[in-house]
């Protein structure tokens, strides 16, 4: 999600550059430091696509990590397809790549100018540059947070459309995807290696997911460049966790007058951060277990617990808190109905189908996750955990409930949450009020099988693209979410609550 942050500035205030590193501000009720190693002997590696706030709060901290570390020269190229990501460059062309990360939790604030981007390239600005930074030899890694709908791939299976073809074999490639294999291909011709790629999107098996678009997308231009990339491609699975909302002007007013600068688009974020990620890689790699990463040749037990449980939950919460008229995450997570919804889905119906981490407590996981999403300082909004529901639902909910329904566990809160997207997508909250329905590129499909679920509850059941082929199938689940869907509708979704986790 990307918001236009403001350019309103204090008079005096002195902009975020390089200069302002040596003479940085002594904020009053917060910390702050800055990139205090050398920039200039950052020698590059890593290519970036997609530099929103999640990417520039995790990978590109344990990079800076490292860097102040003095533990490795790796820095990152950014680059994207999108307008907003010309916009991002612009902003961070102003600030010499520079930018802000504030920490918060509670009354702690902790701040700090993070120096590991070092150049923008996005398509927009001149696509042949960026195929040359993409095709040089340094650069070892091509990585991405394209959201979960930015992949063609559904169900594991290659589906792209035909605008995604025509790209692929244009002479000027403008997709990530078409980039990313028009300068494989380069490589391949000149003899080279392979770059690793690598997602750090919210998915199960990420890797793997990416493999297939890349592997799909090299098909369509060539079976030989498919084959090289098959025997020669690295493509790791990952478990990325850190709660960053989108930057507002608010965020940015709040940063210039809490740290004494201006930063027109700093990045406000949790002090919990996370990072599993598959030893899988071509050339070479930062050592990233020296900033904190767990380097592993299983990434699946970590990938479940964060997408089940802490995904699950956010995307539990969301529709629900949204038919209740809530606007941020914490205000709903100080709801005793809410938390207690929380509590028995993760305890009762998420995580007996987990295998627990080397090292985690699952029961101590979910309490951490209450307390994480009780974070007043972070301001995650409700809106923003609505979006992408299409993609969400089959990553972080389905899998519990087909677990569930197997096993013969219960299933209750979690036909609450397939009912309270399905009110959601008929548009009014518990109110009566409109709701303004957040970004899906398959909001249509949804809101047709919410409006037939009025007359057919199984016709929301029926919806596949987001709830898979199985659902549809079991009489237990229609029966509990037609039960739900009706509690919502008469008694609204906190009274639903009340009633269904106290049963």
């Amino acid at each position: 999600m990307w918001e236009c942050v403001g350019m309103s500035e204090e008079v005096g205030t002195p902009p975020l550059t390089t200069g302002l590193l040596a003479h940085l501000p002594i904020p009053s009720g917060a910390s702050l430091r800055g990139a205090s190693y050398d920039r200039s002997k950052l020698t590059g590696g890593i290519t970036h696509f997609g530099v929103g706030g999640f990417h520039r709060a995790h990978l590109a901290l344990y990079i800076d990590d490292l860097a102040e570390a003095g533990q490795s020269t790796w820095s990152i190229t950014g680059t994207g397809v999108m307008a907003h990501d010309t916009h991002m460059a612009e902003v961070l062309a102003t600030q010499d790549n520079l930018y802000l990360v504030a920490e918060r939790y509670g009354n702690r604030i902790d701040g700090r100018i993070v120096g590991s981007i070092t150049e923008c390239l996005p398509a927009q600005f001149d696509t042949s540059a960026l195929l040359r930074n993409l095709v040089d030899v340094d650069t070892q890694i091509v990585s991405m947070t394209i959201t979960e709908s930015g992949y063609p791939v559904e169900h594991g299976k290659f589906v792209p459309d035909q605008s995604f073809i025509d790209d692929l074999h244009s002479a000027a490639p403008k997709t990530t995807f078409g980039l990313i294999v028009s300068a494989l291909e380069h490589r391949h011709a000149a003899g080279l290696a392979p770059f690793t790629v690598m997602s750090c999107d919210n998915l199960p098996g990420n890797g793997d997911v990416v493999r297939t678009a890349v592997l799909g997308a090299a098909g369509l231009r060539s079976p030989a460049l498919q084959s090289w990339l098959e025997a020669n491609g690295a493509f790791p699975n990952s478990m990325v966790d850190r709660i960053t909302p989108a930057t507002t002007a608010a965020d940015q007013e709040w940063a210039t007058k809490t740290f004494g600068l201006v930063d027109r688009w700093p990045v406000i974020c949790e002090p919990f951060r996370q990072w599993a990620l598959e030893d899988c890689f071509v050339g070479g790699r930062p050592p990233f277990e020296l900033a904190g990463a767990i380097m592993t040749s299983d990434v699946i037990p970590y990938e479940h617990m964060k997408l089940r449980l802490l995904n699950g939950s956010h995307t539990g919460l969301s529709y629900l808190a949204a038919l209740a008229g809530i606007t941020f995450v914490h205000d709903a997570v100080l709801d005793s109905r809410i938390a207690g919804f929380l509590r028995k889905l993760m305890k009762e119906e998420s995580a007996p189908n987990l295998v627990a981490p080397h090292g985690i407590q699952l029961d101590e996981y979910q309490e951490s996750l209450i307390e994480r999403f009780s974070n007043p300082a972070t301001a995650d909004t409700v809106t923003r955990l609505c979006m992408d529901g299409t993609a969400k639902f089959p990553t972080f909910i389905v899998p519990s409930v087909e677990a569930q329904l197997a096993n013969g566990g219960p299933i209750h809160m979690l036909a609450l949450i397939l009912a309270g997207w399905c009110r959601y997508l008929q548009g009014s909250a518990d109110d009566g009020s409109s709701l303004a329905l957040s970004h899906d590129p398959f909001i249509s499909d949804a809101i047709e099988a919410a409006r037939k679920s009025v007359a057919d509850p199984k016709a929301f059941l029926q919806y596949e693209r987001a709830l898979g082929p199985n659902l549809q199938h079991s009489e237990r689940l229609l029966a509990t979410f037609s039960e739900a869907l009706d509690s919502l509708e008469s008694c609204g979704s906190l009274k639903t609550l009340e009633l269904w986790v106290t049963r």
